[in-house]
């Protein structure tokens, strides 16, 4: 299956979703929410699919899809709410492998501080000019549970956004590409003491900000508040005002990367306004 798209009318949705059936495509409606509703479509019906989403986005309210929906007479609506159908165990495993396995990992790594000695491990990990390995496995390493949590929490969210809207190679390429470049950074301008998933975090962050500004038909994947939120937060962290020690260079490089990412994305792929 593969998104079609988003739209914030569940009714609207519903009447393109019949319009799709009486062109031969079957379609699944999810919303985690009840407001915003996230259509999905079969990879081989997708190309057929797009020009009609594309369509409806342009007149919502169009007779042809009230006129659908009295043609296909369903009595049950193929919505699914996916916060009371499913637990987070379940929505966990739907989520793809990268976002499995990188949450899996950066879990085990930190148990691991509490089983056995957490400076050998942490010193097989850390930064190394000379094992390029390393060059990446700092961002699974994290030092506190509230860390590790938000970290995780931001990556599972943002990450799944972006391969619904985009694809897995996408957020691969931006893992690893923001994973080097912020951890090369914080080392460069500090030191090899550190660790965190922020830096890719924060690449999200850039990417989806500028992914939504590019594509205004679809709904933004965060609201202004929150990017500014973490945009103060970044920058209270080059302050030194916080109670806590933070990779501010990663963080910054992170959050340029993922930009920079989300408009080279823009180029090869076109964009919406």
């Amino acid at each position: 299956m593969r998104v079609l798209g988003s739209f914030s009318d569940p009714r609207a949705v519903q009447g393109v979703s019949d319009y799709l059936k009486t062109q031969g495509i079957e379609c699944t409606l999810r919303s985690e929410d009840g407001h915003v509703v996230t259509v999905w479509v079969k990879e081989q019906d997708y190309q057929q699919a797009v020009p009609i989403w594309n369509a409806f986005l342009k007149d919502p309210s169009g007779k042809k899809y009230s006129q659908a929906s009295w043609l296909v007479g369903a009595t049950n609506s193929p919505l699914k709410y996916e916060s009371t159908d499913l637990n987070l165990f379940t929505r966990f495993l739907r989520l793809n492998w990268l976002l499995q396995a990188v949450t899996i990992i950066s879990i085990l790594l930190f148990a691991s501080f509490f089983i056995f000695d957490a400076t050998r491990i942490f010193n097989a990990l850390k930064f190394h000019i000379d094992k390029p390995l390393t060059w990446f496995t700092p961002a699974l390493v994290h030092f506190g549970i509230i860390h590790l949590l938000f970290n995780l929490s931001w990556w599972l969210h943002l990450g799944n956004q972006i391969i619904s809207r985009t694809s897995f190679y996408t957020l691969s390429g931006l893992f690893l590409t923001s994973a080097l470049i912020s951890n090369w950074a914080q080392f460069l301008m500090v030191d090899a003491e550190f660790g965190g998933l922020s830096g890719v975090v924060y690449a999200q962050l850039g990417f989806c900000w500028v992914y939504s500004s590019l594509h205004k038909h679809q709904p933004p994947i965060l609201s202004k508040p929150v990017i500014g939120l973490m945009l103060v937060w970044m920058v209270l962290g080059f302050a030194d005002v916080l109670f806590i020690s933070m990779a501010n260079w990663a963080h910054l490089f992170g959050l340029l990367s993922g930009v920079g990412i989300a408009f080279l994305h823009a180029q090869v792929n076109g964009r919406d306004t």
